[in-house]
């Protein structure tokens, strides 16, 4: 049940060949017909490169000097935001052109990254398979953040890109098209969107998806309607400070200082009900308590598997090893904040299962990256900590579909719900002004 008593409509069960999500590569491929077929509408050009130098490409669709910058792929294992660009291309395609309006999707921000999720791609779109072939960058390594003034680390190639393509587009609206592996649907705002908050919720709705309540992405964020989160000031208090994810250091952050209104999209791949649940939860501080000692045990035991890894390894290494290190150390801060300021606090069942599924889900993502470093491994212990990242992989995943209740979203259902809130955003801020 949602927070309004209203029951999620049941999915429809996933069909035998399901919609796919596009690689990087089919996405482009896609994207140069839709410029073939549509030349007097449709353009597609590079605006930059990757720092192994993949291209990154945007599609434009109509000239007017009202501009949407729609970013596809900021998080490599959020295929969603890839599909959704190509998808919203086609959707304008098939209608007349809006006088006055431009739509500018760059397809993929990280294509570095993607190709390290690639494998999933291929194959059955199951938990399993995903967390297989998991690849997600450090903080300091995704392109929608921008480094902290005098830290004296340059922005990366694709981060000067997408400001690049802000300062030249000047866009009322920015969306950032991104999934979440396990949870609800939420969009987080630079500005308020007069009427999004509640045509969302419908199209949530409609597409089978909970709200998201309480999102551990918008912990102590302003929220002026379920589901809807407004990022806060720099000097805001209540809010997170466990995850080095600062709003105030963003791409999103940057367009609004010029004028745009950034709407961070999200989706979930496997939806979890209980994340709509806005009731109190009858043994919060309990349960927070238990999520918390599992996150910093798990995280642990997988900071000793680290001494098995070798040292050298094969092309992703770096970033693989990067990333495992930036999950197992940032695992202890986010349930010592959980234990330090939100036990104290009435804590909803959203909140909890929020808890629960971080706690669950950072030693999962932790472990696999923890075996596809460990895959070559040789000597001494290297079987025996290949299965102990196994067993908190299987566990993690059990978890997810049992005590959770975690069901697969279909890839089209995804799309429809993401490409309407974009549409949505849209037409709301052009009705304000």
């Amino acid at each position: 049940m949602t927070d309004t008593g209203r029951r999620i409509r049941p999915l429809r069960p996933l069909e035998t060949r399901p919609a796919r999500y596009p690689t990087p590569a089919q996405a482009e491929c896609a994207a140069r017909r839709l410029a073939l077929r549509h030349p007097d509408r449709c353009r597609l050009r590079e605006v930059g490169r990757s720092r192994a130098g993949r291209p990154l490409l945007l599609l434009s669709v109509d000239r007017g000097p009202r501009a949407v910058l729609v970013v596809g792929g900021p998080h490599p294992n959020e295929p969603i935001g890839t599909a959704g660009a190509v998808r919203l291309a086609e959707l304008l395609l098939d209608r007349p052109a809006r006088p006055g309006i431009s739509w500018h999707l760059l397809l993929c921000l990280d294509p570095d990254g993607a190709a390290l999720n690639a494998g999933w791609l291929d194959g059955p779109l199951t938990m399993r398979r995903h967390y297989e072939h998991f690849f997600r960058p450090a903080f300091e390594e995704q392109p929608e953040l921008l480094p902290a003034p005098g830290t004296g680390r340059p922005p990366m190639p694709e981060s000067l890109a997408l400001t690049d393509l802000i300062d030249e587009l000047r866009p009322f609206l920015q969306c950032s098209l991104h999934g979440v592996d396990f949870g609800g649907a939420f969009v987080q705002l630079t500005g308020p969107v007069p009427g999004l908050a509640e045509r969302f919720a419908r199209s949530a709705e409609r597409a089978g998806l909970p709200l998201d309540v309480d999102s551990y992405d918008a912990i102590g964020w302003a929220s002026p309607a379920p589901g809807t989160y407004l990022m806060p000031t720099p000097d805001s208090t209540g809010v997170s400070r466990a995850l080095p994810d600062e709003p105030e250091l963003s791409t999103w952050a940057y367009a609004a200082r010029l004028g745009a209104v950034t709407a961070v999209l999200e989706v979930p791949m496997w939806a979890v009900d209980a994340v709509g649940d806005a009731r109190p939860h009858p043994a919060g501080p309990q349960a927070l308590t238990a999520a918390a000692r599992d996150l910093t045990a798990r995280a642990e035991e997988l900071t000793s598997l680290l001494a098995h890894v070798p040292v050298h390894g094969h092309e992703a290494y770096g970033a693989l090893v990067r990333t495992a290190e930036f999950s197992l150390a940032v695992a202890p801060r986010v349930a010592q904040e959980w234990l330090e300021r939100w036990r104290p606090e009435p804590l909803s069942c959203s909140r909890v299962t929020t808890a629960g599924l971080v706690a669950a889900r950072l030693p999962l993502r932790a472990a696999s990256i923890l075996l596809r470093l460990l895959a070559d491994a040789r000597g001494p212990g290297a079987e025996a900590a290949r299965e102990r990242a196994r067993a908190v992989v299987a566990a993690g995943l059990d978890g997810l579909r049992h005590r959770f209740g975690a069901r697969w979203v279909p890839v089209q259902e995804q799309l429809a719900h993401q490409t309407r809130a974009v549409l949505t955003a849209a037409d709301c801020l052009l009705q304000t002004t």
